[in-house]
């Protein structure tokens, strides 16, 4: 084999790596020897057929298994050689114009190499923990939340017109406006909107506002442009709409009764069942922001070049994350050339931190135990109930996904090692300073006061679409991704 550096530019190097014809001949050999202990050719024993009858029947078979074989294995030896640790998958690519048996074997090799990170001293960090209690206020707050997430409907008394908040009991019927047709979805009887709630297309609950029950309405509505079923997205329609009922929000009485009816003994007991959950709750946000003031400290001390490649797969997921953001927001603008230059500065930021961490991590033999991960797989199956099976099969038969389990955990127990070395000072802060938010995303302000939806086909065309349940993730997490 010979291996010659064609191109490096920083970390990426371009290699060119040639298998001698000798040598393949030797492997596809080897091969059909293997081969011939089993096949049964008429007129031979296993074991016994003549190569050359070997040859005809099975050697463009074999060379082309054997080829891709010794890429795999030669590509590895030549970047061992060079003395190159590849960062992501490198990219291989044949470059003999054809190749026959008895002509050598020629392909490149394009690949971003890992940095060797030399780690600055993070020892005896000086560190601000931010923290807060619940008081009687956050206390009060909560409840009122757990309440209102509880709210029950009564019938109005009177006759009078439907309100934002109100719940309209209706039954709905619609087409599409240029051909009259009726498509799946859009229509149900008896079903309970909530005016003002967002779940229905905009422009359709606010039509129903000022109305009275026996009322019919026809609502006229545009399906939004990122509408979910593509035969509707775009298009107008008309929706035949008869009110039943108008019914107002009645919000549950934070009394004995209520704590009951949630599994406590009396009000007492779930005020301080609140009280644990929110200290807990400030008590992760505190490491949230202690974990960020590390993670700024580490940034301020350590700068060389990453893989290219890497950043460029780090700001494709940071990209992914906004747009998903922003679809949840009703927002649909692209972030224009600067804001992608900030985010390209953030991808860079994250990925030098994952290796930084990552490294810390080797130098001090750092590991995720198999109880960990185990906890982990378990912990993920607890979101999707009734799915829990199928999502530890899912982990159990793809590595990469359990995986990306690992990497948080993996980044959690550095973070930690490196905190307990360091000097942290606890400082007492007000709710809002703790509680706000933290991140190095830039969010766009929404300038829309109706968030354009996608559907739900299940829940009627007429209805917005609601977070869809994902039976696992998949997606691997870089290293140092949150909160950095």
């Amino acid at each position: 084999m010979q291996v010659k550096q064609l191109k490096q530019d920083g970390l990426n190097h371009e290699l060119e790596v040639t298998i001698e014809a000798s040598d393949i001949a030797e492997r596809v050999d080897a091969r059909l020897l293997e081969v011939r202990k089993t096949v049964k050719i008429p007129g031979f024993r296993p074991g016994k057929v003549p190569m050359p009858l070997m040859k005809q029947r099975y050697g463009k078979a074999v060379l082309g298994e054997v080829l891709e074989k010794t890429v795999n294995e030669t590509s590895v030896q030549a970047m061992k050689e060079q003395d190159i640790t590849p960062a992501l998958r490198p990219k291989i690519e044949i470059t003999s114009k054809t190749f026959d048996e008895g002509e050598d074997l020629v392909y490149t090799i394009v690949v971003d190499a890992l940095p060797e990170v030399e780690v600055q001293d993070y020892k005896g960090f000086k560190l601000t923990k931010l923290v807060s209690k619940a008081d009687e206020a956050a206390i009060d707050e909560a409840l009122v939340r757990i309440a209102s997430m509880r709210k029950t409907t009564k019938a109005i008394e009177g006759k009078r017109a439907s309100k934002a908040g109100d719940t309209v009991v209706i039954d709905f019927k619609g087409r599409t406006a240029d051909d009259d047709v009726e498509h799946q979805g859009m229509a149900a009887e008896g079903h309970h909107l909530e005016l003002g709630s967002g779940n229905f297309i905009p422009g359709f609950e606010e039509q129903l506002i000022g109305k009275k029950a026996g009322d019919e309405v026809a609502v006229k509505v545009t399906f939004p442009e990122e509408y979910g079923a593509a035969e509707l997205a775009g298009r107008d329609a008309v929706f035949d709409v008869t009110i039943h009922e108008i019914r107002e929000s009645q919000e549950a009485e934070l009394n004995d009764e209520f704590a009951q009816s949630l599994g406590m003994e009396d009000i007492k007991a779930l005020r301080k069942a609140v009280e644990d959950q929110t200290n807990m709750e400030f008590e992760n946000q505190s490491r949230l922001k202690l974990k960020k003031e590390l993670l700024d400290r580490l940034d301020e001390v350590h700068d060389f070049d990453i893989p290219q490649g890497m950043k460029k797969l780090e700001l494709e997921n940071i990209m992914h994350q906004i747009k998903a953001d922003n679809m949840q927001r009703g927002i649909t603008e692209e972030p224009d050339e600067e804001e992608k230059k900030d985010l390209e500065a953030i991808a860079e930021r994250r990925v030098r931190l994952g290796l930084v961490l990552a490294q810390i991590g080797n130098e001090n033999k750092i590991q995720v135990a198999d109880v960990e991960l185990q906890r982990a797989v378990i912990t993920e199956a607890q979101k999707y109930p009734g799915q829990e099976k199928e999502v530890f099969d899912y982990f159990a038969k793809n590595r990469e996904a359990l995986e990306s389990l690992r990497a948080p955990i993996y980044e959690d127990k550095v973070v930690d090692f490196i905190l307990e070395l360091a000097e942290v000072t606890e400082k007492e802060v007000s709710v809002e300073e703790l509680t706000s938010e933290d991140t190095d995303i830039p969010k766009k302000k929404d300038t829309k006061k109706t968030p354009k939806k996608t559907s739900n086909k299940k829940e009627g065309a007429a209805k917005a679409e609601k977070p869809k349940s994902k039976k696992a993730p998949a997606k691997k997490k870089a290293p140092a991704k949150k909160d950095s």
